[in-house]
């Protein structure tokens, strides 16, 4: 019983304030409907679309209060550009339309049925002590013991249809969220238009690595291999005539090709750091941290087995992290914590800097974000001024 009364207190308030925004959804109709009457001799049309943006307010006030409502969110479905051509304003007005013939009156109800059934009630049994007997609310005067009982029922029947209010919320709030929520067509469009720019940014970013890998070879250690093999060439043929020349080059191609080897595996670590297969990801982030000149400390949650290209694209993300941290952040002390789930890999770098990082101002946080897109994922950063800076990166894991 405790808990059907408290449905009930809690349909009548969500029905009540739902009609107050059904009166906002009425005003917001007829100055809809007075800019389109003006839209003919031209004074509207420079209105219309301000006013589909003011009417949004009522829209999405009852959008909030229908994802309470029902436990879940409900995204706006609103994309850039023009009103006038977004889908969602012909369901954003077919709400208004819906909210304010409806709203206000089953607001009304939810507010006087409750209270009607108390006054019957009491009517019941007040009505002896009054000359003349009582008028209850809908108009039986009560004087006898017969209209008492008949009254006695319609209290009943408030009772019994106060019990259906949360029935009729429910229903308001899955109403609001068919029509308030992105279409299922629009969603899977802005899906798929999200997943066609994030292929272009990771094919962007690819094309650009192996550019930059092209260039490491080329500039350094294919110039370096190319000084060992005229080295050795003139060696060659100084090898009769003058052997102290000869020695001095082959110490010099020695070191040349030592220098070459060195520029090769920091390429082949900049590709896939061979940290990660000796040591996996958790071990390889240890030791990021452990040459990271902020002092870091790192927490692993969840020490699962992840796919190749994942652990790179974590390793590389905690890399980049760290190398901001140590050149804006001025923080001393970074946090990093590897967690998640099976499908899902969640890093989180917190540093106790001056926080203030914005994306936009070339930190490498973009970089990070690309990364982090490349792979359907997500970049999540908090950075008040003042710090602390909180990123967090989630990559899924195709399982």
């Amino acid at each position: 019983m405790t808990t059907r009364l408290r449905e009930c207190w809690s349909a009548v308030r969500y029905l009540v304030v739902g009609a107050g925004t059904s009166l906002l959804s009425l005003f917001a109709l007829a100055g809809l409907f007075a800019v389109l009457l003006l839209c003919p001799v031209g004074i509207g049309i420079p209105s219309l679309a301000p006013m589909i943006r003011l009417s949004r307010w009522p829209v999405g006030a009852d959008r909030r209060r229908a994802a309470r409502k029902l436990g879940e969110p409900i995204p706006e479905p609103y994309r850039d550009g023009s009103p006038l051509k977004d889908p969602a304003t012909r369901r954003d007005l077919a709400w208004l339309a819906i909210h304010a013939a409806t709203g206000l009156i089953i607001g009304a109800l939810a507010f006087g049925l409750p209270l009607g059934a108390v006054q019957q009630v009491i009517t019941v049994f007040v009505w002896p002590l009054v000359p003349g007997g009582i008028e209850g609310s809908l108009g039986i005067v009560v004087d006898s013991w017969p209209r008492a009982a008949l009254d006695l029922l319609v209290a009943a029947a408030m009772v019994a249809a106060t019990l259906q209010l949360p029935r009729v919320a429910w229903w308001q709030a899955r109403t609001a969220r068919k029509l308030l929520a992105p279409a299922p067509g629009v969603v899977l469009a802005d899906r798929v238009a999200e997943l066609t720019a994030t292929r272009a940014a990771a094919l962007e970013a690819h094309g650009a690595e192996l550019r930059r890998i092209e260039r490491d070879l080329h500039d350094g250690t294919q110039a370096r291999i190319a000084a060992v093999v005229l080295q050795l060439g003139i060696a060659g043929q100084l090898y009769d005539r003058d052997p102290a020349t000869v020695r001095d080059l082959l110490v010099k191609a020695q070191d040349t090709a030592t220098d070459a080897l060195a520029e090769l595996r920091t390429v082949v670590r900049s590709i896939h750091p061979p940290l990660l297969s000796e040591r996996g990801l958790a071990g390889a982030v240890r030791a990021l941290a452990e040459r990271s000149p902020v002092p870091a400390t790192v927490d692993v949650a969840a020490e699962t087995g992840r796919p190749a290209a994942v652990e790179a694209a974590a390793y590389f993300v905690v890399a980049e992290a760290l190398a901001n941290v140590t050149k804006h952040a001025d923080a001393s002390q970074v946090d990093i914590t590897l967690g998640g789930t099976a499908s899902v890999l969640c890093l989180e770098i917190r540093d106790d800097g001056r926080g203030g990082a914005d994306e936009s101002r070339g930190s490498g946080l973009a970089g990070i974000r690309r990364r982090a897109e490349a792979f359907d994922g997500t970049l999540t950063l908090t950075s008040p001024p003042g710090g602390p800076t909180v990123l967090r990166v989630e990559l899924p894991c195709g399982s």
